[in-house]
């Protein structure tokens, strides 16, 4: 990536070789270029948000950036980025959506993310430290900003244009304004509601979703359809929901199964701080036999550890399709299960999961249909 600091070798994580995909697009490029041309100065408290992997940070590490990211994989990106440009660790802040924001704002820099929700709730919870001399500016590509995105900004920060198109990117220019900041009213998240009574076990459950989590206020039909089909009286053992999101998988199977140890997994910290909420609010005595963590899959869990693992993997990396997410999760599945251990996974019809599974398991199991959605089922064999 070449900017006006100098070119930077960058790479998504984890690295695929298979992978043609950038660690960075024009949206990247032309805010770096729009700080340098309008000589934004940068010796007060950056702060980066939203960076996919870590473009923005690693080009202004040398400003001391603090970075503020949902993704587990975009902040280890950013980790091995820095690295591999030699630019020492310390000189950036990387801090989670769940992390208190820092208590003054002098240059705010947001690439916008697909959820609106998530840009919401990280507006407001940054507008107590941005003052009306906070340079704010957003980026991305134009199919990603919306006139909501605008009138967010808007609405929590102050008046708000955008730059005109440059290779299908464009600029927010936001100025802070005190008598908006002032009125801009509560964070509306985490969002709380309850489960349709027509779901068995969890009919009338407590859903807590923190804003950026997939299906925020209601049941999705993929894990409605998944709810209805999950195995049954296993007896305890250890059970992964795998790409936990709200926890509402994982939930069903402890509510279902008391002497289950459940963890819940995803790489976003967003959704693992909702399915703890989730969880707690519907088992709040039963807290010490579920595990949350933050991670690129079931990546670094023991090998032969595992006995079931549920998963509902997504097939878009931001804007891009693709199925890397779901072989990275299967693969990992298939290491961290013990032998007799099984993978169960919905997914649409038309994703093909099946094959996947059978070259990495040797076997794939039909369990459900309908017109969208299949549930597969695959089993570890021994060795």
């Amino acid at each position: 990536m070449t900017t006006p600091w100098g070119e930077y070798a960058l790479a998504r994580f984890p690295e695929d070789p298979r992978d043609r995909l950038r660690a960075w697009d024009a949206s990247d490029t032309y805010l770096l270029r729009h700080l340098a041309e309008s000589g934004t100065p940068l010796d007060g408290s950056v702060v980066v948000v939203g960076d996919r992997w870590g473009a923005l940070t690693t080009a202004l590490a040398g400003h001391g950036p603090t970075q503020i990211t949902d993704s587990f994989l975009s902040r280890e990106a950013t980790r091995e980025n820095l690295t591999r440009n030699e630019v020492e660790a310390d000189t950036v802040r990387l801090l989670t959506t769940r992390d208190t924001p820092p208590d003054r704002v002098d240059v705010l820099l947001v690439r916008v993310p697909k959820s609106l929700a998530l840009l919401e709730d990280q507006l407001h919870r940054l507008a107590p430290a941005v003052h009306e001399g906070t340079v704010v500016i957003g980026t991305g590509m134009v199919k990603e900003i919306h006139t909501s995105t605008l009138r967010l900004f808007e609405r929590i920060l102050g008046p708000t244009r955008t730059s005109l198109a440059q290779q299908k990117a464009r600029l927010i220019l936001c100025t802070p304004d005190a008598a908006t900041l002032r009125a801009r009213g509560n964070d509306p998240w985490p969002y709380t509601y309850q489960l349709p009574d027509d779901i068995g076990l969890l009919a009338g459950r407590t859903v807590v979703n923190h804003a950026g989590v997939f299906c925020a206020d209601r049941l999705d039909i993929g894990t409605r359809f998944f709810l209805r089909h999950l195995p049954g009286g296993r007896g305890g053992g250890r059970v992964v929901d795998l790409g936990c999101g709200n926890g509402v998988v994982g939930t069903a199977v402890a509510l279902a199964d008391p002497d289950a140890e459940v963890a819940f997994v995803d790489e976003s910290y967003q959704a693992v701080a909702s399915a703890a909420a989730t969880y707690r609010a519907n088992l709040p005595d039963a807290d010490g036999k579920a595990e949350f963590r933050v991670g690129d899959g079931l990546e670094g869990s023991a090998p032969d550890s595992v006995d079931l693992v549920l998963n509902n993997p997504p097939f878009h990396s931001h804007q891009a399709t693709t199925d890397a997410t779901a072989r990275r999760m299967f693969t990992g599945a298939r290491r961290a299960l013990r032998p007799g251990g099984e993978l169960w996974v919905v997914g649409n019809r038309h994703l093909g999961y099946h094959v996947t599974l059978r070259k990495l398991f040797g076997n794939s199991e039909l369990v459900a249909s309908d017109a969208k959605f299949v549930v597969l089922k695959a089993v570890k064999q021994a060795s």
